[in-house]
C-alpha cells in the first residue's frame, strides 16, 4: 500500500537543471541524496553522474587513471568482447566498468521545492584508487561534533563504505574505507544507544548468504565489530532479491524506524520499514509485509534504470518525515509521510 504523498513540483531536479562538473561531460544521471538541514535551510548531496558525450558505434566512460586524473576510455559496440547489457555496468575482456563516473555536489533550498548551488561549496569527488569508479549514495548523519558522511567507494578491485568527517562542507576530514568489500548502504544511528555507535550496513555474498541489511557497533564511528544480519530477502515478495538501508534510522516512543529499499528480481525497488528496538537495534520488531512506496508515477517507471524509487535522506518535523529520493535511476524527488501512519502499518 503506497502511503506516500509525492510533491505536485516532482521532478524536483533533474540531469538538465545543472551544469556538467567535469570538462567535456555530460550529466547522466542525478540520483539518490544524502539529506541535512544546515544554516535554516535543506541541503542535499546529490550523487552526480557523468560521461562523455557518446560517439556513433561506440561506447565511452572515464575512469581515473593512476595518476589521479579523468581519462575517457572507448570501445566498439560491436566488439564482441564487450558486453554492455546493462546501462550501468559493462564488461569487457572480464573487467567491469561502471559507464559513469559519479561524485558529489551541494544544493540547498527555502523551500524544498527550488534547489540551488552555492559556489562557494564545491563538489566532492573520488580520491585514491578506491575511489577511482566514483563515489556514490551519500548518507549524511547530523551527529552532536558534526556530519558523519558515509558513501560508497568504487574501484576496479571492490565496492567499499567510505567515512567522510566536516562541520562546514567545505573542508573534509577523509577516514578511508570503514567497512571493507563487498559493501554499501551504510546508515549510522546519530545517537549512542548505551554507550555504543551503531550502522546498519548492507555486505554482498554471491555464494552464501545475499544482499541483506546488517547491525554494527562502534566505539567511534571508525571502528566497527560485532556485526549481525537482522533482515534478509523474502522469497515471493517485493523485496526478494536484495534490501538495504536507506538514510539515518528515526527515534520514535515505539523504536528506531528505518525506512529501507527492497527489489525484486525484475530489478524493482520499492520502499518499505523496520522498527528497531530503542535500547537493543539487533531486536527487529515489526517489518513491512508490503511496501510504504512503490514506483507508480510516470518519472518512477520511466529513465536510466525504471521502475526505481531509492531514498537515503530525510529529515523529520514533528509527525512529518520528508524524504528526498531518486526516481528511476534519473531524477531527484520529494515526497512525505506521516511517522504515525507508517508505525501503524507495521502493528
Amino acid at each position: 500500500m503506497d502511503i506516500a504523498k509525492r510533491s505536485a513540483h516532482n521532478p524536483l531536479l533533474r540531469p538538465s537543471d545543472l551544469q556538467p562538473g567535469i570538462e567535456g561531460m555530460e550529466i547522466t544521471c542525478l540520483l539518490n541524496p544524502g539529506v541535512f538541514r544546515y544554516n535554516g535551510k535543506t541541503w542535499l548531496l546529490l550523487r552526480v553522474a557523468e560521461r562523455p558525450k557518446q560517439l556513433e558505434g561506440k561506447i565511452s566512460f572515464p575512469v581515473y587513471n593512476q595518476e589521479g586524473k579523468i581519462e575517457i576510455l572507448h570501445f566498439d559496440k560491436n566488439d564482441p568482447e564487450l558486453d554492455a547489457a546493462d546501462p550501468r555496468v559493462i564488461k569487457y575482456k572480464g573487467q567491469n566498468y561502471l559507464t559513469t563516473l559519479s561524485y558529489l555536489r551541494l544544493v540547498n533550498s527555502d523551500d524544498d521545492i527550488h534547489f540551488r548551488e552555492d559556489p562557494s561549496y564545491p563538489p566532492v569527488f573520488g580520491e585514491g584508487y578506491l575511489e577511482s569508479f566514483g563515489i556514490e549514495d551519500c548518507r549524511v548523519a547530523t551527529m552532536d561534533d558534526g556530519f558523519y558522511l558515509t558513501f560508497t567507494e568504487v574501484s576496479p578491485v571492490a565496492v567499499g563504505v567510505g567515512l567522510m568527517i566536516t562541520t562546514d562542507f567545505r573542508h573534509f576530514d577523509r577516514k578511508g574505507m570503514i567497512f571493507p568489500p563487498h559493501n554499501k548502504d551504510c546508515a549510522i544511528f546519530e545517537e549512542k544507544i548505551n554507550g555504543k555507535y551503531y550502522a546498519l550496513h548492507r555486505p554482498s555474498s554471491p555464494e552464501l548468504g545475499g544482499n541483506y541489511i546488517w547491525l554494527a557497533e562502534s566505539p567511534d564511528r571508525i571502528h566497527w565489530g560485532n556485526h549481525q544480519c537482522i533482515a534478509v530477502t523474502r522469497e515471493g515478495s517485493w523485496d526478494s532479491a536484495r534490501v538495504g538501508a536507506g538514510g539515518a534510522p528515526i527515534k520514535t516512543e515505539e523504536g528506531w524506524l528505518e525506512i529501507y529499499h527492497g527489489a525484486d528480481q525484475h530489478h524493482r525497488y520499492c520502499l518499505g520499514a523496520l522498527l528497531l528496538d530503542l535500547n537493543d537495534p539487533s531486536k527487529v520488531l515489526a517489518r513491512s509485509g508490503s511496501p510504504i512506496m512503490e514506483p507508480i508515477a510516470g518519472y518512477e517507471q520511466t529513465g536510466f534504470f525504471g521502475n526505481v524509487v531509492f531514498t537515503n535522506g530525510h529529515y523529520t518535523e514533528g509527525d512529518t518525515l520528508k524524504i528526498f529520493y531518486g526516481a528511476s535511476d534519473e531524477v531527484i524527488c520529494s515526497a512525505e509521510f506521516s511517522i504515525s501512519e507508517i508505525l501503524n502499518t507495521l502493528r
